[in-house]
C-alpha cells in the first residue's frame, strides 16, 4: 500500500489554521508554479497515535504529510502527486506494503529500515525510499517522545513565495516545546501585520507535524485553527507538554 498527494490536501485548505482566510501580502504574491521535470517519488500510508498518516517523499527529501489518509482521501493524494511530479511513484517493495497496513515502523530488512545515518540511495536503494524510511522512524520517535527536532531532509517544491518563506521561518527557529503567534511569525518574515496571511500559509502546509504549524496559536490565548482538526492540533501540543494532557 502506497499513497501521496499535492498541496491542496496538506493541511486542509477548507480549514486555514489562521484568524481568517487572507492572501499572501500584496507586496510578496506567490510566485507562479515553473514548470519541473518529472521526479521520481514514493509514499505509504502508516499508522499513527492521531490517525493515518499518508508520507510522499522525492529524491530531495519528505515532500507531503496528509492527515486522515483513509483509502478514499490516500487516493485522492497519490493522484495529485503524480500530476504535480509528473510521474507515477516508485512501486513499493512488498515490506513496505506490509507496513503500510500495520503500526508504525517498517519490519528489519526492508529497503527503508536502514539506519537513519545510512548514505542516502547507498545500496542500490532508491533516495525516495531512504527518505520516507528517515520520516517513518523519525516520526515514531516524535509520538513516543523520544525525539523533539526533525532533521530528515524536505522537499519544499510543493510550496512557493510567502508561504514557504513563513514555513521554513516556522521549522527553523520555532522549536519543539514551544509556540508562536500569527502576527509574531507575521513580523519574523518582514511583513507586520499579516497575521491572517499567515494563518493562509499555515492551512497550505504540505509537511504538517514536521513543519509544526500546530505550534502556532493566537496571540491572545486562544488554540487557532488546524486543518487536521483542533482535536489533533491538541493532541500534539499535549504530546509536548505545552497543554495538559487530557485525562482519558
Amino acid at each position: 500500500m502506497t499513497i501521496s498527494e499535492g498541496p491542496a490536501i496538506s493541511e486542509g485548505p477548507a480549514k486555514a489554521a489562521g484568524p481568517a482566510n487572507a492572501e499572501a501580502p500584496a507586496d510578496r504574491p506567490e510566485a507562479p508554479e515553473a514548470r519541473r521535470e518529472a521526479r521520481a517519488w514514493c509514499w505509504s500510508v502508516v499508522d499513527s497515535p492521531i490517525g493515518p498518516l499518508l508520507l510522499a517523499a522525492t529524491d530531495q527529501g519528505l515532500a507531503q504529510v496528509v492527515f486522515h489518509a483513509d483509502e478514499a482521501r490516500a487516493a485522492e493524494a497519490v493522484a495529485r502527486l503524480t500530476a504535480r511530479l509528473g510521474t507515477a511513484p516508485e512501486p513499493a517493495p512488498a515490506s513496505l506494503a506490509a507496513a503500510a497496513d500495520s503500526s508504525f515502523g517498517f519490519p528489519a530488512g526492508s529497503p527503508v529500515a536502514s539506519p537513519a545515518d545510512s548514505p542516502v540511495g547507498s545500496g542500490g536503494t532508491p533516495p525516495c525510499l531512504t527518505h520516507l524510511g528517515s520520516a517513518v522512524r523519525q516520526l515514531e520517535r516524535y509520538f513516543t517522545g523520544a525525539l523533539t527536532e526533525f532533521t530528515v531532509p524536505l522537499d519544499w517544491s510543493l510550496i512557493t513565495g510567502f508561504n514557504r518563506r513563513v514555513l521554513r521561518e516556522l521549522a527553523e527557529h520555532v522549536p519543539y516545546g514551544t509556540v508562536v503567534g500569527y502576527g509574531d511569525l507575521a513580523d519574523r518574515v518582514g511583513d507586520p501585520g499579516a497575521a491572517r496571511a499567515v494563518g493562509v500559509a499555515m492551512g497550505s502546509n504540505p509537511l504538517p507535524v514536521v513543519v509544526p504549524c500546530h505550534r502556532v496559536v493566537e496571540s491572545g490565548g486562544g488554540i487557532g485553527g488546524f486543518g487536521g482538526g483542533l482535536e489533533t492540533k491538541r493532541t500534539l501540543l499535549a504530546l509536548e507538554g505545552i497543554l495538559p494532557q487530557p485525562l482519558f
